[in-house]
């Protein structure tokens, strides 16, 4: 877990030194993919299916703002639909303004929310969404969710039903119309689709937001859940085609990416969890203290050696070196008391006397121990 945290402090600080750089980049990419969803999708304008055009438009959406990605996206799928058919776009127009009148306020937040619903849906992993919007977003967030499923649906069945429209005269255009208002209001599968985000959405921000341990992981699960139990019984009441086994495997990937999410936007540790009482004049205060995991990432000290001054010294140290002056020794050495004999071998009477020995004087220490 220790690696795991180092690597995510050292991608933050990666992100937080480079952002300059890497947030055009991603937009950039965000646009390359749009773009080419909708020339993939619709694809009735050739000179719009041009790598060069794609690039230019994706280069110059990655210096603008989000909402911009939104705009040219709009605009491409409404000339595509033009080459198809007039009433289709004018249509088409039509039902964009009235999400944006009504629903879309062009925030930067709703702006990559929407774009990315449409590429999931069209990616065919429609899951991740309302569980990774119920974790980072309110549920305000879902009116973005159902304008994005509105626009993938639309366009799809527009391209499913392109032979047919365009086999209509221009005296059909009545029908034309009809045709695209009921691929909005008609689509069951769209209905069930949006109103299984809607609430999962709510009951992921819900859960996560509660004061309990692990409310992430509980509320991604039962968001899970929720989204499965909703598009069943959908598919069961209205017949949508729903696949049990790619429901269940966009389950699984969901789980996966949400895990991802909560590891690096709430990782906390429940072991240290600490509640606090305290009071004041007016209020009673009970506060649930969870610390979060964090990890400074490792740092590398570079020490500069000068290779030149190692063999070599200089004259002003040699200058300097000076050889130190002998330490003064005060030693006194005590020898065995002597006693004399007479002249006739016997012990001498006299009293027992002693011989000492000091040495002084500006003599080092071998000198003195020599002496001894």
């Amino acid at each position: 877990m220790s690696n795991l945290l180092e690597i995510r402090e050292k991608l933050k600080l990666l992100y937080s030194r480079n952002e300059f750089i890497l947030v055009p980049v991603f937009k950039f990419m965000l646009a390359y993919l749009t773009i080419c969803m909708v020339n993939g999708e619709l694809g009735y304008m050739g000179r719009l299916d041009n790598l060069g055009l794609v690039l230019i438009v994706s280069l110059l959406c990655s210096f603008l703002p989000n909402g911009c990605i939104i705009l040219f996206g709009a605009a491409f799928s409404l000339m595509h639909l033009y080459e198809l058919s007039l009433e289709v776009a004018v249509a088409t127009l039509a039902v964009y303004l009235i999400m944006f009148l009504l629903f879309f306020r062009m925030g930067s937040r709703d702006s990559v929310i929407l774009i990315f619903t449409v590429l999931l849906l069209a990616l065919k992993i429609p899951y991740v969404i309302p569980v990774a919007v119920g974790l980072l977003a309110t549920p305000l967030a879902a009116a973005s969710v159902a304008c994005g499923t509105v626009v993938y649906y639309l366009l799809t069945n527009i391209s499913d039903n392109a032979t047919t429209i365009s086999s209509m005269g221009a005296d059909e255009a009545t029908a034309k119309l009809r045709m695209v208002i009921d691929s909005v209001l008609g689509n069951r599968a769209m209905l069930v689709m949006i109103a299984a985000f809607a609430i999962t959405i709510v009951v992921v921000y819900l859960v996560r937001r509660m004061s309990i341990d692990y409310s992430w992981s509980i509320a991604m699960v039962a968001g899970v859940i929720i989204d499965l139990v909703v598009l069943l019984v959908g598919d069961l009441v209205y017949d949508t085609q729903l696949s049990l086994g790619m429901a269940v495997l966009g389950s699984i990937v969901t789980l996966v990416i949400a895990k991802i999410l909560e590891f690096f936007r709430f990782c906390v540790d429940y072991s240290r969890t600490e509640k606090v009482q305290y009071e004041d004049d007016e209020y009673y205060y009970y506060v649930k203290a969870v610390p979060k995991m964090n990890m400074s990432a490792a740092s590398k000290t570079v020490k500069h050696i000068n290779t030149q001054r190692r063999f070599a010294r200089p004259a002003q140290e040699e200058e300097d070196m000076t050889v130190a002056p002998p330490r003064r020794v005060n030693r006194s050495v005590v020898t065995e008391r002597t006693g004399g004999r007479n002249g006739h071998g016997r012990p001498s009477q006299g009293r027992a006397g002693s011989r000492s020995v000091t040495i002084s004087g500006e003599a080092d220490e071998g000198a003195a121990e020599d002496y001894e």
